[in-house]
């Protein structure tokens, strides 16, 4: 008879995972825009959107956020603030470019100063377009994003039983 393999080696990394997932911690950047993306992004805090059922918290140290939330083009003045932000945060450590400016530059690409989207500087795990992106845009893409950190090896723990609803095994 083969024997599974167990879902997670380490039942630590699983717990940490878990938490991860389902209880990540925020910061916001805003490196240089016209506070559009801002504005949607305090809306999606607010209760009518209400981002905290999700588990997310906005925080505002580097050092104890997951997540970073970037808006706005980045400009030489900003460049430096950012990197010493994401280099602050702790690994695992995942950002999310938020609007047109922060994927390519919008409207201030081209700018002498402007050093065009957010990827230039640092590496982004997910993008939300728009100008500026509505707050379900912005949840949805947060969300996507917390869902690809479960990996493959938490999709091979959802099974489909003989009703042909799925269930979680071994969790």
């Amino acid at each position: 008879m083969k024997r599974n393999k167990p879902i997670f080696e380490n039942p630590f990394t699983a717990l940490k995972t878990w938490a991860r997932i389902n209880s990540p911690w925020v910061l916001h950047f805003n490196s240089g825009s016209c506070n559009g993306c801002d504005i949607e992004i305090l809306a999606t805090l607010t209760p009518r959107y209400d981002l905290e059922r999700f588990g997310i918290k906005l925080q505002g140290s580097p050092r104890h956020a997951d997540v970073l939330l970037s808006t706005g083009a980045v400009t030489r003045q900003a460049r430096d603030r950012l990197l010493r932000i994401y280099e602050q945060m702790h690994e695992p450590k995942f950002v999310v470019a938020i609007g047109a400016c922060a994927i390519s530059g919008g409207v201030f690409a081209g700018c002498y100063n402007v050093m065009n989207g957010i990827d230039k500087v640092i590496p982004v795990h997910a993008y939300i377009p728009g100008c500026p992106p509505r707050p379900e845009a912005i949840i949805d893409g947060v969300v996507k994003l917390l869902s690809s950190l479960k990996g493959p090896v938490a999709e091979e723990a959802i099974q489909v039983t003989s009703n042909g609803r799925e269930t979680e095994a071994g969790l």
